[in-house]
């Protein structure tokens, strides 16, 4: 990861057509994506896509935006991302007695 790369809370999984899958983490892996190996038609959510990714790593722009936008991206050429379950805390358990009675 760059230096100056703004990651993402959660990675971006998308599968390709060949179907591989690609786990984008934040800003700068989405921009070199969107600008050097995007399919060939770049709609409207691709710009948007691309402006938001510069705007998040230039500060200007809050990193789940830019996230959000490239999935957009993604859905408009038909591109599917692969859901990932959000990473939750375990809920904690309660304490059981000891088998036996005695303590």
């Amino acid at each position: 990861m760059p230096l100056h790369d703004v990651p993402w809370i959660r990675p971006v999984t998308i599968r390709l057509q060949c179907g591989l899958e690609r786990t984008f983490t934040g800003a700068y892996d989405a921009l070199a994506f969107l600008e050097n190996e995007w399919p060939l038609w770049h709609g409207e959510r691709h710009e948007r896509a691309v402006k938001t990714c510069r705007g998040a790593l230039s500060g200007v722009v809050p990193t789940v935006i830019a996230r959000e936008a490239f999935i957009a991206a993604c859905f408009e050429v038909g591109v599917p991302t692969v859901t990932t379950p959000k990473k939750t805390m375990p809920k904690p358990r309660p304490m059981r007695a000891p088998r036996g009675g005695a303590i």
